[in-house]
Parts: C-alpha cells; sequence; structure tokens
C-alpha cells in the first residue's frame, strides 16, 4: 500500500494513509512524500476522499470499513487500482513463497544501469533507489507479486490483477495459513495468474521445485523457462560460477550471500536477457548491487559483535539464512533470535519443521509475541528474552535477528546491550 501511495503521488493525486501501526523503513519513505498518517481506524479520523483503498488487512467490523460502506463511498482495492495503472507497460511479475523482494530489486538495478527508468513496485527497500516504487517512463515495470488475498471482498490472489508478460515463480511452499487451508489452495491461486500470462509472454522457474512443477502440469501456454538446464543458465556452487552459452561469471564478485541470493541473481539476469540486456551487462550491474534493507543486513558491527538483520520468517528461508551466515562467518559463533511473527508461525503450522531450521546453531533464542506460546522454551516477551541474552551474548560473535515484523524492537535493545558490555 506504502508503495502504490508513491505511484499514485507521481500521478499528482493527494494521498493520505491510516493504519494499525507504522514503522521504518517505510513510514520514512511515506512522510519524505508528505503522506498524512494516521494511526488508527476511528470513523472520526477517516479524511474526506474521492476513492479509498482498502488494504488486504482491513475486514468487516472495521469502523473505517463499515462507515465506507454505510456512506456508499467509492472503493477499490491496491491490486486492482496498480493493475489498472499498468495495463499499458510489459510487466514483469515477481512470484513465490521466498526472494520476492530481493529477484525485483535486482531486476531493477540491471535495468537502471542501463539507464532504463524502469517503473517497479516492491515491499521492501533498497540503497538503490530512493524509493520501493517509481512509476517510471519506460515500457518495462517489475512488480513483487504477492499471492496474499487482494481485499476482503475480493479474496483472489494479488498478482491476478497485475496481467503480466513475464512471470517468475521463484519457488512455491505453505505459507498463509491465515488464508490458504493447504497447499494445493495455493497451486489453485497461481494457475489462476499462470493463466492470464499471454501465448508469447514467459513463466521463468529454477528446475527442482517439485510444486511448480506439478502446477505447469495442470496446464500452461506461455514460453516456459526452466532455470538450470544447459540450454539456458546455471548456478554451480561447486565450480562458484554462474554459466551462460560458453561464459562463465564469477559468484564471488557478487556481494550477496547464500545460494538462495545467487540464485536470485541468476533469475535476475535471466529475465533480463530475454528484455534484450545480455548477462554480462547484468553480471555487471549486479556487481554493484546495494541489496535489499532487512535482507542480510548489517545493522551493527564493532571489533567484538556483528548483528545482521533478516527477513526470514519461514523454515526454508531459515535454514537458507543461517547457511548463508556459516559459510560467510565460518570462523564465528552464531547466535540467533528468531521471531514466530507470521500467523503460519505463531499459530505452530510448521510443527517441528521450524524448530529444526535453525539446529544447525548452537544456541538460538525463539521469539512469540502472539497470545499463546507453542512451545516452553520461547519467550512472550523481550525482557525476559533480554535477561537470558546477556548470559550468553559474551560467548558469540554473530547476532542474526529474523522477523518479518518490525525487528528494531528486537535489534535495537540488543545493540544497547552490546554497547553497554
Amino acid at each position: 500500500m506504502g508503495g502504490l501511495a508513491q505511484i499514485l503521488i507521481e500521478k499528482d493525486h493527494i494521498v493520505s494513509g491510516s493504519d494499525k501501526q507504522f514503522y521504518p523503513p517505510m513510514s520514512d519513505q511515506l512522510k519524505s512524500l508528505g503522506v498524512e498518517m494516521t494511526e488508527g481506524y476511528e470513523e472520526s479520523n477517516l479524511p474526506p476522499a474521492d476513492l479509498y483503498v482498502i488494504g488486504n488487512a482491513l475486514s468487516r467490523g472495521n469502523p473505517s470499513v463499515e462507515y465506507i460502506l454505510n456512506e456508499k463511498l467509492e472503493y477499490t482495492s491496491g491490486p486492482k487500482m496498480l493493475g489498472e495503472i499498468i495495463s499499458d507497460r510489459t510487466v514483469i511479475a515477481v512470484s513465490g513463497t521466498h526472494g520476492k523482494t530481493s529477484t525485483s530489486f535486482l531486476i531493477c538495478e540491471i535495468f537502471q544501469a542501463q539507464g532504463i527508468d524502469v517503473g517497479f513496485l516492491v515491499g521492501g527497500v533498497s540503497d538503490s533507489f530512493n524509493n520501493s516504487a517509481r512509476l517510471g517512463s519506460s515500457e518495462f515495470f517489475v512488480i513483487e507479486a504477492d499471492e496474499y488475498d487482494s481485499a476482503f471482498f475480493d479474496k483472489r490472489s494479488k498478482f491476478i490483477h497485475y496481467h503480466p508478460d513475464t512471470l517468475i515463480i521463484n519457488n512455491i511452499e505453505f505459507d498463509h495459513a491465515d488464508i490458504f487451508d493447504d497447499l494445493s489452495d495455493i497451486l489453485k491461486q497461481f494457475h489462476h495468474v499462470v493463466r492470464t500470462v499471454p501465448e508469447n509472454g514467459n513463466i521463468l522457474f529454477h528446475d527442482g521445485d517439485s510444486n511448480i512443477l506439478d502446477l505447469i502440469e495442470i496446464g500452461c501456454w506461455s514460453n516456459i523457462h526452466k532455470l538450470g538446464s544447459m540450454d539456458n543458465i546455471q548456478l554451480s556452487i561447486e565450480e562458484g560460477v554462474i554459466n551462460f552459452e560458453n561464459q562463465k561469471f564469477d559468484i564471488s564478485d557478487l556481494p550477496m550471500h547464500g545460494q538462495h541470493n545467487l540464485s536470485n541473481a541468476v533469475m535476475a539476469i535471466y529475465v533480463a536477457y530475454l528484455h534484450g540486456i545480455h548477462p554480462e551487462k547484468s553480471f555487471a550491474a549486479l556487481q554493484n548491487s546495494k541489496g535489499v534493507k532487512r535482507r542480510f543486513e548489517t545493522v551493527f558491527h564493532n571489533t567484538d559483535k556483528i548483528v545482521i538483520d533478516d527477513f526470514a520468517h519461514h523454515p526454508t528461508a531459515i535454514s537458507k539464512t543461517i547457511q548463508a551466515a556459516a559459510n560467510h562467518f565460518s570462523s564465528q559463533r552464531i547466535l540467533a533470535i528468531i521471531e514466530l511473527a507470521s500467523n503460519t508461525m505463531s499459530q505452530g503450522h510448521h510443527g517441528k519443521e521450524l524448530y529444526e531450521s535453525a539446529s544447525e546453531l548452537e544456541k538460538v533464542f525463539w521469539l512469540n509475541l502472539s497470545s499463546k506460546k507453542n512451545q516452553e522454551f520461547e519467550y512472550d516477551s523481550m525482557t525476559l528474552l533480554l535477561k537470558d541474552l546477556k548470559k550468553d551474548i559474551d560467548n558469540f560473535d554473530v547476532i542474526l535477528i529474523m522477523s518479518n515484523k518490525d525487528s528494531k524492537k528486537i535489534s535495537e535493545p540488543i545493540i544497547d546491550l552490546i554497547k553497554s558490555k
């Protein structure tokens, strides 16, 4: 919603917004754009407007929603509005359970390095760009295409509104247990968007994802690019290279860590190739990638300690982030603090798999601030967690924080603790 606000301002609309809570980095961007932000949904706080864009976090019973319905005010969903704005563009949609934000920004960095004023809307912040969204003047628009539902009045996934010319499916796993019953529910939504890709369009995915292969088997009418085969592009961790035709690119020249992030880079390079940019130019652009905030981001370091902030909130993402940390900090001891912040995590839908995803580490603190703990060893307050962390922190060099909510509530007191030593 914050990204859509930025695009609407570019189109000379006056934008205000309300939410239960605003937090960085998006709140900082909205403030810089002059967006009036109101905390809470009381009817008395709702400003007059020509159109109300209702986010998918709101449902019936919300005071603002009830007022809009009672007064018969005009409203729409964010995905529908964005889809209408970009209907005349060449849309590159990045979908999947993991890696959407990172892959989207990598594609944007490649296009920007070629002097292309690419439009985009991404659910994160990168130092390569002033904002997380812009309209752009070129034919291309890159969109982070989420499978979450569009609005309380439209339960289809957001990406159904974007009508992509090129669809990336990074991976598919079960998530969003608050709206999906099982994996088949998710595959059904993904197949809805597959049906919207034109015959001359492209669908890209990495080889080896059985769920995506099952999806394609249901039916596909577009050009399929299964990355990892000899006729397109391959990532070889063993050789330390990306192979394209007769060229080899040394992955040690890239600033990202971990196989999952390198796979995102490979995807971005090949998508750019399909749209006229040679991999050699793309690789050169990614050598200067500034990454994405809260994706393996160093938020503090001194001579003794490093604090890393990452958005991982699924067993697979947690495991891969830990592997990346273990490889990058191979001679240092790593302690993790993982918040069960998503509905799927906090409600225990991942079961033992969640806790086993961090089994490689010697010490892990699990933070669950929801109303009910799933395991006795989970912490239900930062105060208790910090009390026990004080006993262990001197034994570790790297503090790895993983959360998909406001991680500053975790990182800031930990940094204060480190500074006080």
